[in-house]
């Protein structure tokens, strides 16, 4: 079994949310969940996605410094 990335992950909390917010119970991460797990389907949602962002920044080789990005600014034109 392969590790998922943080895309599919995300495509992953995305479903679960969707799904919870139709009123369904469904099975996620190896358990059931409801309306009640929302919240935590939300905060893993946004962690998901921060990290799917994170990703395409290291792959686009946008400079960071510490993990932040940044850009130069030119003061000679």
């Amino acid at each position: 079994m392969t590790t998922p990335t943080a895309s599919e992950m995300l495509a992953k909390y995305l479903a679960a949310e969707a799904a919870v917010l139709q009123g369904r119970d469904i099975q996620f991460e190896g358990r059931r969940v409801s309306r009640s797990d929302l919240p935590d389907i939300i905060k893993g949602r946004k962690e998901w996605e921060q990290r799917v962002i994170a990703e395409r920044r290291r792959a686009s080789g946008a400079p960071t410094f510490g993990g932040l990005g940044f850009s130069v600014a030119r003061l000679d034109q």
